[in-house]
């Protein structure tokens, strides 16, 4: 399926392929095999900085000489949107290895909550340093915990006021690039007996007394980023770090803006589903031909229905990021791309490995590898399971409350 792309997408996308099968993938069987994430100082992390990548989506304006450069010109969305960009881009890379796609140096998932909920001044002082950076830098998003995964409206982290401070105090597990971040997002609640009511978001920075005890977990694949488990012991964080500031304090907004940050990120998850389950369908094809497989009619059809279950699933992760772009709700159309994209690349890749045969159980196949990587698709950014259930209760028309 060809997509519209416009320049600078256009121009990222040919970059990501210029170094994905030199580069990107060989770092990734590189991590792979050695057990651990690619670390900090590597030299392809210098590389992606100095052309270009590694960079905040903010494009680093305040927000009335937006509404005023959108006024004058008279345009209701850019003609490709920042989220179809990413996701073009997050596919593509992740098409290459989706472990290291992930360890990219930038902000990550932390980007979405400070540029829909951040303050101005929160959002140059946290993002304003990924607008063109001169060095590997990382951001991180930390919500989930030993007691609450998919059901984020269970965190227990608390934050009280002190002051000019919050003090935060809890637990996290599976913030990736915590213990290398200039800041992470952390997610936490003010009163447990108000439930969603109570959520808030911090920006804790590195070095920041009372953050510590980071651990990076081992996993089954995706091993070129590390996911880290941290606690904050009574940890001070400043006045002027709580995402949104006083006013959102007061409006209660912190689940729904938690939930509006995974309403931009699950499609840009199951974009990168869908690059796993075409390396997968690619290698598969590769192996069948020369394997002399491609003359079985039950292979090619096959095949070509995982080819078009892929091309399905990029579909709905583009409608879930056009309707993102024009400011629109999304929650239905992220969930479904989320749900389904992740179940297709499994299906490639267990194709894959079900024509390898023998060859798979030898360990040294990228089919093999990529088997490993996509499972973990359909946990991270909420499971398969909790995105039909928040599907069933939009056909129902079920009230979250």
């Amino acid at each position: 399926m060809n997509l519209v792309i416009d320049g600078p997408t256009r121009e990222r996308l040919d970059s990501v392929r210029a170094i994905g099968e030199s580069q990107i993938r060989p770092v990734g069987i590189e991590a792979d095999r050695l057990g651990r994430p690619v670390p900090p100082d590597h030299p392809f992390f210098e590389m992606l900085v100095k052309v270009g990548l590694g960079r905040t989506r903010w494009d680093g304006k305040a927000e009335a000489d937006r509404a005023a450069a959108s006024s004058s010109s008279g345009a209701s969305t850019p003609k490709l949107g920042a989220s179809r960009g990413q996701l073009a881009v997050a596919e593509e890379t992740s098409y290459w290895d989706r472990g290291v796609a992930v360890a990219f140096p930038g902000p990550g998932l932390g980007d979405p909550p400070i540029s829909s909920m951040g303050t101005p001044d929160q959002k140059e002082r946290f993002l304003g340093r990924f607008l063109n950076p001169d060095r590997p830098m990382w951001g991180s998003f930390a919500m989930t915990e030993p007691g609450a995964g998919s059901d984020v409206a269970g965190i227990q982290t608390t934050a009280h006021k002190d002051g000019d401070s919050w003090i935060l105090h809890g637990a996290k597990s599976f913030a990736a690039h915590a213990s290398r971040a200039e800041w992470i997002v952390v997610w936490a609640t003010v009163d447990r007996s108000l439930g969603r009511d109570g959520h808030r978001a911090f920006v804790v920075e590195r070095g920041t007394p009372g953050l510590g005890d980071f651990v990076v977990e081992r996993k089954m694949g995706l091993k070129a980023y590390e996911s880290t488990s941290f606690t904050l012991s009574d940890c001070r964080v400043p006045s002027a770090n709580l995402l949104g500031g006083e006013d959102y304090y007061a409006r209660k907004a912190g689940f729904k803006g938690a939930m509006k940050s995974f309403n931009a990120t699950r499609p840009l998850v199951a974009a990168m589903a869908v690059g796993i389950g075409r390396a997968a369908l690619d290698s598969a094809v590769v192996f069948a031909r020369e394997n002399d497989l491609l003359g079985q009619v039950r292979v090619r059809d096959r095949l070509e229905r995982t080819r078009r279950r892929l091309r399905a699933a990029r579909l709905l992760c583009w409608r879930a990021a056009w309707l993102a772009d024009y400011g629109r709700p999304n929650i239905l159309e992220a969930s479904m791309s989320k749900a389904f994209a992740p179940s297709v690349a499994f299906e490639a890749a267990s194709l894959g490995m079900e024509l390898l045969g023998e060859v798979g159980g030898r360990g040294d196949h990228l089919i093999e590898k990529l088997f490993r990587d996509v499972k973990a698709m359909d946990i991270v950014e909420g499971t398969g399971q909790i995105q039909r259930v928040v599907m069933a209760r939009q056909l129902v028309r079920l009230p979250r409350d």
